[in-house]
Parts: C-alpha cells; structure tokens; sequence
C-alpha cells in the first residue's frame, strides 16, 4: 500500500476512523501496512487499548517508556499485562550518560526549579527514549482523549505528525471517562490501583501527585507550574526539551 503521509491523508483517514468502534479503529491501522507503534504509559485508557490489541491479536507494537522514576505500580503492572494478554510490553529507558549530565546541569531534581530544567529532565528520560521507540514507525498510537484537559479537547483521531514525519493515532479521542470504565468493568482489564487513589493521569513518582475534588484529571501532573497546558512535551512539539550538554563520545 502507498505509503501514508501528509495532512491531507490524515484528514482522510480520521474520517474513516470517526464512523468505527474501538476494535475497528485498531484493526484498520494495523492493516495498512509499515509498522504501527502503540506507547502506553499504563495509565487507565491505555491499557484499554492494550486489552483491544491483545484481545485481537493485532499486528501493533506496544512499548513503553521506563524512565527509571515510575511509580512501582506502574512498573508492576507492565508484567500483570504481559501476563493477561500473552504480549510482550517493549521498554525504553533512557541513557545514562544523559541521566548524568542532565543532573550535573540541574541537580537530580532540578525539574521543581524551573520550567527548562522540568522540560529537560523530560527530554532525557521520554522524548529521546520515544525517538527510539518510533524509529521506523508509519504509525504512532496513543491514548489521547479530548477530556482529559483544555490542551486535548480539539484531539483528531488522526493527525499528520511533521515532526516524527508520521500519522499519529487517537482511537480514544471521543471516549470520556465514563466510558473508559465501563470498558475495563466489562471486560476485566488491570488498572494501575493508584487510580483509586485519586491518581487519574499517572507519570513519573516525582512529578504527579493525587487531584483534588473538580480538579481536571491531568491536574496533577507537574502541579507546582503555573501553566494550564503543561505537558511533557511528547505530544506538544514546542514543548521539546531544553539542550543540556552531549555526554561525551564512549
């Protein structure tokens, strides 16, 4: 099949995949052809679409970003997963070298200081571990679902991603929580507990903290910064990470 790139292709494809369910959705991008990535921060709407991968047996990649500051339940359940579906949850950690010399710039725990040093710490320990997971990608899949804050609420189900120079897939994007819930209710999918701890969105332990009654769900997330539309930078390309020295050449 002819390659798929450029907006105009995206727009299209969004139109096939607004009149589809769950299943259908994925089905149709794991059929047409290149590799198809699936990143799952194991957050409750992915592994949603975990659950629908696995359960299909679809011909999509699932790997993760083990940015060596996850919550322990997080981690755990990357093995329950694995073990439900009969899958394999690929991890990127980031490299030590960069670990190293993000600390030496900004201290360990730099990130509280400053918006660049926070965005830095992401580059390291997400953004240039995605790279690597989307090398050679055609697709990129996520769990972005318009309620989940201001920032999402325009999410198509898909979009033409310039920057990675590939098609990126929302198949959640009109889902509400309701509804996500339902779904894992019915069909017995594993959650990460901290969930039902007042944890919506879950990322690294040091960066997320449990939400408050009326707050947004992503609320949480970097709660000290004053912007409403933070993010990691993984799905805001001006968002990418502030340079930090090169490790040196091994």
């Amino acid at each position: 099949m002819t390659a798929l790139t450029g907006n105009g292709t995206a727009e299209a494809l969004n139109d096939k995949l607004a009149g589809l369910d769950l299943a259908g959705r994925l089905a149709l991008v794991a059929e047409l052809g290149g590799r198809v990535v699936f990143t799952t921060s194991l957050g409750i709407e992915d592994q949603v679409i975990t659950a629908a991968i696995g359960t299909g047996r679809l011909s999509i990649d699932v790997v993760t970003l083990e940015t060596g500051r996850l919550f322990k339940e997080t981690v755990e359940l990357i093995d329950e997963t694995e073990g439900q579906y009969g899958i394999t949850i690929t991890r990127y950690a980031p490299v030590q070298d960069d670990i190293d010399a993000y600390a030496a710039t900004y201290g360990l725990n730099g990130f509280y200081e400053s918006v660049e040093a926070r965005h830095a710490c992401c580059g390291v320990r997400k953004l240039k571990p995605l790279a690597r997971a989307l090398e050679g990608a055609s697709f990129w899949i996520t769990g972005l679902r318009r309620g989940q804050s201001g920032n999402r609420a325009d999410t198509p189900f898909a979009e033409y991603d310039a920057e990675r120079n590939l098609i990126k897939i929302n198949p959640l994007a009109d889902w509400d929580i309701a509804r996500i819930k339902a779904y894992v209710t019915e069909n017995a999918v594993p959650v990460n507990a901290m969930h039902n701890r007042g944890y919506p969105s879950i990322g690294c332990e040091p960066c997320t903290r449990a939400i408050k009654p009326g707050e947004p769900e992503r609320a949480g997330r970097w709660w000290w910064e004053n912007d409403e539309k933070r993010e990691c930078g993984l799905h805001v390309a001006e968002a990418a990470a502030s340079p930090i020295p090169a490790p040196s050449a091994a």
